[in-house]
């Protein structure tokens, strides 16, 4: 970290705006911060720590927010820090500003606008600054990230405030390890102590998981031997306890297999009575079933007995109704034939009420003669019939010409009508086809004249910009070149001060014995003494530099002011002198002219197609009036005709009607009596047919009753059955023998005699008998059973339980190897006999570093009498690794370094930390501190260590590292140079920087 600029407003002391280059003052690699007492020189490393962190260091820290603000700054003016840095290899600008209590805008009181904060990078290859953030958390983190420290080790480190110069030395190992752990990046040797804990808490949680799962088994082993199993008395994760689980599986399963034995020998004892009793049980039914039947078989012959009676009538009964079987037929035929007559009749009765009285005697033969009488009369009406029809076409022709000379005279009124008027329609459709022709010539006429316009109203527009653009750049071709002159001027003034004060700067590199560039004198007794505000090469330089780059910009301007001027002139020469507004109207004048024409020459296809529809509709109407007059000459002929054919057939008509009202009126007279008459002469004669098929059924019927043996044909038909009562006593009758014989069979059985000869069976009690049997076999089942199921289970727990034993062998290695790790990388082991943790371990490494290029300048500071050590020792009952002390070469012992006196502490302090920096910026991957702030203590040391200590400041040039010393001692105003004054007035502090370069 290298501070290059710090600007102050308002902040602290100072009232106003004051700055600090640190690149000049650390140009001697030691400079000095001075100034009386109360001046304001903390509050200038109170601004460096604000600009980083946002606070102030120390017991300083009350003095945040509005607080901060000078009491001597003007109403108006804002407090802020700026501090530009280099970290990390980026050069970065912070800028804070602190809440501000300001004087309302409008009205009275105050108000408090918020903190803001500001975080820049500079762009070497663009050479411009880059906003990277204004958030302050964001801008803080980043800050944090790249010093590696926060802002109490910043300060412990770097800045080294007021009572606090040996806070470092005389810290505890634990504070000590928090900050070397920050400077030196030791995370990663944290995070494996964290890992290795994590790990090992993991493996032994897997390791208590799968204790619990094989105890879990025991438990159900238990639960399936009952009490032939004890489980041991062990927790899971304890040692011991695997074997004990799988002894004690052991035993159930032996204790299980004995009464699984006894159980096989109980359950076929069982077996054995069960069957015995099965066997005398069924014995038992059979003889009560064959009993029972024998009883239901003697029950059942006394109630056929006592049904002999009516099983007789039925058989006498069906008999009967045989024999009337025979005469069936001979009944069937002679009702047909009874039912057909009966309709014949009914059928002529009918069909003689529709016939005029004359026929009411008429026979079936007299009928059929008048019939075809009737069919005679209508046949001579056919010809009668077409001459009616053909009149009434005649008239439909008639009143269809009549129709027709109405349409044609209506055509011929409309087609005079409209040609009378085509003349007029004709010249106005023929206007329109003119005026829209002239509007297209128009319309063509304008878009010619409308693009030039356009262009030149462009044109027009282009020249006012580029007149404005010229403009603008002829003021900056102007500015760039007065800041031009001013960048040269002020590069010649300082080209002259350098030459003014070049023996200052040769004088720089003289050294005893060796001769002088200029004269080569080898003494030297009064070399020239830089003054303030000396003037080095790299100011000159710089000043070239800007000169060259304000230089470049002026022909930059002047070369765009020449461009702009070209584009001018070629637009002014294309628009000309016209004013854009009126160039403007006459564009819109001609487009709206232009639009008008397109708008009117549209029109003209329309215009052309509507005129040649007029014309092909007057030839259409001369047409129809042509086709009408051809077609009233055709229907004078036509009617003529017709009339001389409608008076013949209305003659022929009036002959063929008679007293009818038409001859379709007569015709339909004649047919319904012709038909009337047929349908009375079938009706006889179906009447007479069926009468003589009635008397021969009769003959027939008598003569079959007799046969069958009945008196009459009645006696006959009340002997037949239906088919259903046929098949009712049918079945009553196969009832009654199929009832006999089944008794009979039974009775005739040997057996069941047999068994009914026998006392009365009792199944009730064979049936408790076998019942109390099944219940004994049932229980010695079960108990098999059971005992067979606590073999098989016993069986798969103790193999899940064996295979879990496996499966947690290696694990359980894992987990005692990584126990080990974990508590020698935490210092808990025995194995770890100082107690030290991995971090503190490679800490105490650093630190043995740290020591070694302290006592450097420790010894140089003591005339060579104190070392600073690394000591390993334990604490109390504390760990060890991070001890520090002190070696006193005048009494060869080894102390602590409490034991130093306030001067001693100071150089020690003051040597440590310096090789802290020294470390760090060595260290991989470390911060690089390159500028570091010693505030007091040098008030406590005398003029022989004084110099020595300042010989050891002096010598960090060395390896580019700057030191600000912060003190009002005023030996110390003549021994260093470079300084920076604080002065203090009554209106506010100012700073002065002198002598750096």
């Amino acid at each position: 970290m290298r501070l290059h600029r710090l600007d102050i407003t308002a902040f602290g002391p100072f009232a106003g705006s004051q700055s600090v280059d640190f690149d000049h003052l650390s140009a001697a690699g030691l400079f000095l911060l001075h100034g009386p007492t109360g001046a304001g020189k903390t509050s200038v490393l109170d601004a460096v720590c604000y600009a980083l962190y946002g606070s102030v260091p120390g017991a300083r820290q009350a003095g945040q927010g509005i607080t901060l603000r000078s009491d001597h700054a003007a109403v108006g003016t804002r407090t802020e820090v700026r501090l530009e840095l280099t970290v990390a290899g980026r050069r970065l600008e912070v800028t804070r500003q602190p809440p501000w209590e300001r004087p309302k805008l409008r009205g009275k009181g105050t108000t408090v606008d918020k903190a803001q904060t500001w975080l820049r990078e500079y762009d070497a290859v663009a050479g411009v600054w880059k906003d990277l953030s204004r958030s302050h958390q964001e801008i803080g983190e980043e800050i944090t990230q790249l010093l590696g420290m926060s802002r109490e080790q910043f300060c412990q480190v770097v800045l080294l405030p007021q009572g606090d110069f040996a806070r470092f030395l005389r810290a505890d190992a634990e504070a000590r390890g928090k900050l070397l752990g920050r400077l030196f990046d030791t995370r990663r040797f944290a995070e494996v102590e964290k890992r290795l804990a994590e790990r090992r808490r993991t493996t032994e949680a897997r390791v208590r998981e799968g204790d619990a799962a094989l105890l879990a088994d025991a438990h159900r082993m238990q639960q399936a031997a009952g009490d032939a199993m004890e489980l041991p008395e062990l927790a899971p994760g304890e040692p011991g306890l695997a074997e004990a689980v799988l002894s004690a599986a052991a035993v159930a399963r032996s204790t299980a297999r004995e009464q699984l034995a006894v159980a096989d020998c109980r359950l076929t004892a069982a077996e054995s009575a069960q069957a015995g009793a099965e066997r005398a049980l069924a014995d038992v039914r059979e003889r009560d079933r064959l009993q029972r039947r024998f009883a239901e078989a003697r029950e059942r012959a006394e109630r056929l007995q006592e049904r002999a009676d009516a099983h007789r009538a039925a058989e006498e009964r069906m008999a009967r109704a045989r024999k009337a079987e025979t005469v069936a037929p001979a009944l069937e035929l002679r009702d047909a034939a009874d039912a057909e007559h009966r309709r014949a009749a009914g059928a002529e009765a009918h069909a003689r009420t529709l016939l005029p009285d004359v026929f009411a005697d008429a026979g079936a033969s007299g009928l059929a003669a008048a019939a075809r009488r009737a069919a005679e009369e209508l046949g001579g009406l056919e010809s009668a019939r077409r001459a009616e029809q053909r009149l009434v076409e005649l008239l439909e022709e008639r009143a269809g010409l009549d129709r027709q000379e109405r349409a044609d005279e209506d055509v011929l009124h409309e087609a005079e009508s409209w040609l009378a008027d085509w003349e007029a329609t004709r010249a106005g459709l023929q206007a329109r086809v003119d005026s829209a022709q002239e509007a297209t010539t128009r319309a063509e006429q304008l878009a010619v004249q409308r693009e030039p316009a356009q262009r030149r109203l462009a044109a027009a527009r282009q020249r006012d910009r580029l007149a404005a653009d010229t403009a603008d750049a002829g003021q900056q071709a102007l500015a760039t070149a007065e800041r031009a002159v001013e960048a040269r001027a002020h590069w010649l003034d300082l080209k002259e001060q350098r030459l003014n004060g070049i023996a200052a700067e040769l004088a720089a590199n003289l050294s005893d014995g060796e001769p002088c560039a200029v004269c080569g004198a080898t003494e030297h007794p009064a070399p020239a003494r830089k003054v303030a505000g000396h003037v080095d090469r790299a100011a000159e330089e710089r000043a070239l530099a800007a000169h060259q780059r304000a230089d470049e910009q002026r022909a930059e301007a002047e070369r765009r002011l020449g461009s702009a001027r070209e584009a001018l002139a070629a637009a002014t020469a294309e628009a000309g002198d016209t004013p854009t507004d009126r160039l403007a109207e006459e564009a819109e004048e001609l487009q709206r002219q232009y639009a008008r024409a397109r708008t009117d020459a549209s029109g003209l296809h329309a215009a052309q197609e509507e005129l040649r529809r007029a014309e092909r509709e007057r030839e259409r109407r001369i047409a129809d009036r042509q086709e009408a007059a051809v077609r009233a000459a055709a229907r004078v002929g036509n009617r003529e005709r017709l009339e001389r054919e409608r008076a013949a057939l209305e003659e022929e008509l009036a002959q063929a009607r008679g007293s009818a009202d038409s001859v379709a009126a007569r015709a339909a007279e004649l047919e319904r009596r012709a038909a009337h008459l047929t349908r009375a002469a079938e009706a006889a004669r179906a009447a007479e047919d069926t009468a003589r098929r009635l008397k021969d059924a009769d003959a027939r019927l008598a003569d079959a009753a007799f046969r069958a043996g009945f008196d009459t044909p009645d006696d006959a038909a009340a002997a037949l059955l239906d088919d259903a009562a046929h098949r009712e006593l049918q079945r009553r009758l196969d009832a009654w023998q199929a009832e006999e014989a089944a008794v009979r069979a039974v009775l005739a059985e040997a057996d069941t005699a047999a068994a009914a000869r026998e006392p009365a069976a009792d199944p009730a009690a064979t049936e408790r008998t076998a019942a109390e049997a099944g219940r004994r076999l049932r229980e010695a089942s079960s108990a098999r059973d059971a005992a067979a199921r606590r073999c098989a289970e016993l069986g798969r727990l103790s193999a899940r339980a064996m295979d879990s034993v496996r499966r947690l062998a290696p694990l359980r290695e894992e987990y005692d190897r990584v126990a080990r790790l974990a508590a020698l990388a935490a210092g808990t082991s025995a194995d770890n006999e100082r107690r030290m943790r991995l971090e503190s371990y490679v800490l105490a490494a650093r630190l043995e570093q740290v020591a070694a290029a302290a006592t450097v300048r420790l010894q140089k500071m003591s005339s060579g009498r104190y070392t600073l050590v690394h000591s390993d020792d334990r604490t109390g009952r504390g760990r060890s690794g991070l001890g520090l002390h002190v070696v006193d070469a005048w009494t060869g012992r080894e102390r602590d370094t409490a034991t130093l006196s306030g001067g001693e502490t100071f150089f020690a302090s003051l040597a440590l930390a310096l090789g802290l920096a020294d470390v760090v910026t060595d260290e991989a991957g470390g911060v690089r501190l390159d500028t570091l702030f010693i505030d007091e203590g040098f008030g406590s040391l005398d003029d022989q260590t004084l110099d020595e200590v300042l010989d050891v400041l002096d010598s960090l040039r060395e390896r580019d590292r700057s030191v600000g010393i912060v003190s009002h001692v005023a030996d110390l105003r003549r021994r260093i140079h470079a300084q920076l004054e604080v002065v203090k007035g009554r209106s506010g502090s100012v700073l002065r920087q002198q002598g750096a370069g």
